[in-house]
């Protein structure tokens, strides 16, 4: 049973938000959720963002407090200046930083500029934490007082480099299970010109080299040189887009079966038509676009980076493959594709799995990790 929030009965808090981010990704989606949740029950949020970027568009229509800077200079000193005034004038409880910009200006507010507040740093990615000094310094400074892993693969990942055991703490990033209530309604296909008997497969992620997108295209090739019936869509946008499409052109078998969307504000309506959803990256902290495919009753095919194999459970809630193994992947296709027993029963556990990754549960623990911080001397 998930509680639906209202105000806490303890005194309410006050937290100040960091996010450098410019893009709207995973993790700003993350923040913009948590903020939401976190309001509904009683935390008064600021978010300290650059000018003009999605996130504090987003604070502005959802009348979140807000202070932007417009650069954020030399080592994030003017950020961290900023954070520090934000701090002491507001009242602030403590201060949530949500990317590696953010923690430095944070933990530089606390070392030059005199913030006394706990810091609570959010680790998203499941890259290995560099040895150099300011990493490591940043990251056992003893104001900050927990690190929150979105995947348990995270938590073990910067275990290794720190062994701050008592101040790792795993949160999963949660989703809104009611996005995709009112189901598709065939806009993609007919953007596409497909027919209801072409499979149409695909990904919502960033076009960024970490998504591995060239294994993607090879799974497509494979899959259509198979004589598979089907059509290849990625959803996103980012830098490697003309790289990727020169690929796909390349690529003589995928003519006319692959489309690059760029970014859509639409996914409610084109991820459930899908028919698989394809995931090829080489790392990934978790993976909220698998969860929106679970909530949108849409099958999932993805390797094992990262924090997926704690979503995708091989044979349970999806299949999977080993990284850049597009072989396996795109026999993993054709079984969910041939096999409708299969595919009912992966959707089926997969929704079910997904009511424990709501977004308003990770507002609860989130909330809780403050109050625990507070507690400490």
């Amino acid at each position: 049973m998930i509680d639906e929030g209202g105000p806490d009965l303890r005194p309410p808090l006050r937290v100040l938000h960091i996010s450098t981010a410019r893009s709207w990704r995973g993790g700003e989606q993350q923040a913009a959720y948590l903020l939401q949740g976190l309001r509904l029950r009683g935390v008064e949020s600021t978010l300290l963002c650059p000018a003009n970027s999605p996130l504090a568009e987003y604070c502005s229509r959802h009348n979140f407090k807000r202070e932007t800077f417009r650069r954020f200079g030399p080592l994030g000193l003017s950020a961290a200046r900023h954070c520090a005034r934000l701090a002491a004038e507001g009242g602030v409880d403590c201060v949530h930083t949500h990317d590696a910009r953010a923690h430095s200006a944070a933990v530089l507010a606390a070392a030059r500029f005199g913030m006394r507040q706990p810091i609570v740093v959010s680790r998203r990615v499941d890259f290995v934490l560099k040895s150099g000094f300011l990493t490591q310094w940043k990251y056992r400074h003893p104001q900050v007082c927990a690190i929150v892993c979105v995947s348990r693969a995270i938590r073990e990942v910067v275990r290794s480099s720190l062994h701050a055991d008592k101040r790792l703490e795993v949160v999963y990033s949660g989703v809104d299970l009611e996005r995709f209530a009112s189901g598709p309604d065939g806009r993609l296909r007919r953007e596409l010109g497909l027919s209801e008997d072409v499979a149409l497969i695909g990904n919502v992620a960033a076009l960024a080299p970490h998504k591995d997108y060239p294994t993607f295209i090879r799974t497509a090739e494979r899959l259509i040189r198979q004589g598979t019936k089907a059509h290849f869509v990625a959803i996103g946008d980012g830098p490697e887009r003309s790289e990727l499409q020169a690929a796909v052109e390349n690529v003589a078998a995928l003519k006319g079966h692959f489309t690059f969307t760029g970014f859509r504000d639409d996914v409610d309506k084109i991820l459930p038509e899908l028919d698989v959803f394809l995931i090829s990256s080489q790392t990934e902290g978790l993976g909220t676009s698998i969860l929106d495919a679970f909530a949108a009753g849409v099958p999932v095919v993805a390797t094992r980076a990262g924090g997926i194999p704690e979503l995708v459970r091989h044979e349970k809630t999806g299949l999977s493959a080993a990284v850049a193994d597009d072989a396996a992947l795109a026999a993993q296709v054709g079984r969910i594709l041939s096999d409708a027993g299969l595919r009912s029963r992966l959707v089926e556990q997969a929704k079910t799995l997904v009511n424990d990754f709501d977004r308003r549960l990770t507002a609860a623990k989130t909330l809780e990790i403050y109050r625990s911080c507070l507690d400490r001397p």
